[in-house]
């Protein structure tokens, strides 16, 4: 395999919940891009840079109006991903961009479907216990 490098960006995605009359907002990291780097390591670290001083998150992005730019600071960490805030009227968020070398990947694979006597007999007992490949052995 031919090493593939992308540039990852991820977003701090948040969700308002009601609860017991209490506003709660959720937040959570979610792979929102992976973008294909045809070239070396160092156009993706270049691609990456790029993507963490222009990106716009879609929190911001679907309030702005034509000409807004956010307010950025951009922080390279030092393992080499960018951690980036970014203001736009009173919204606030941050995303991190990161180059990356694809190093596995697997295609789906689905099980024949179970006959009738076997979705019976999971019914009944259950799952099967799974593999403790990665379990400390006794």
């Amino acid at each position: 395999m031919t090493e593939q490098w992308y540039v990852l960006i991820e977003e701090d995605t948040r969700v308002t919940r009601q609860a017991d009359g209490v506003k709660l907002q959720l937040h959570r990291w979610t792979l929102v891009a992976r973008h294909s780097i045809s070239g070396t390591q160092a156009q993706a670290l270049a691609a990456a840079e790029d993507a963490a001083l222009h990106y716009v998150p879609a929190v911001l992005a679907r309030h702005a109006r034509p000409g807004d730019t956010p307010a950025r600071d951009a922080f390279l960490t030092s393992d080499g991903a960018w951690l980036v805030w970014l203001k736009q009227h009173h919204r606030e968020c941050h995303i991190r961009v990161t180059a990356a070398r694809l190093v596995h990947t697997r295609e789906e694979e689905q099980s024949p479907p179970k006959t009738l006597r076997e979705k019976i007999r999971h019914a009944l007992d259950g799952p099967e216990p799974a593999e403790a490949q990665w379990a400390p052995k006794a």
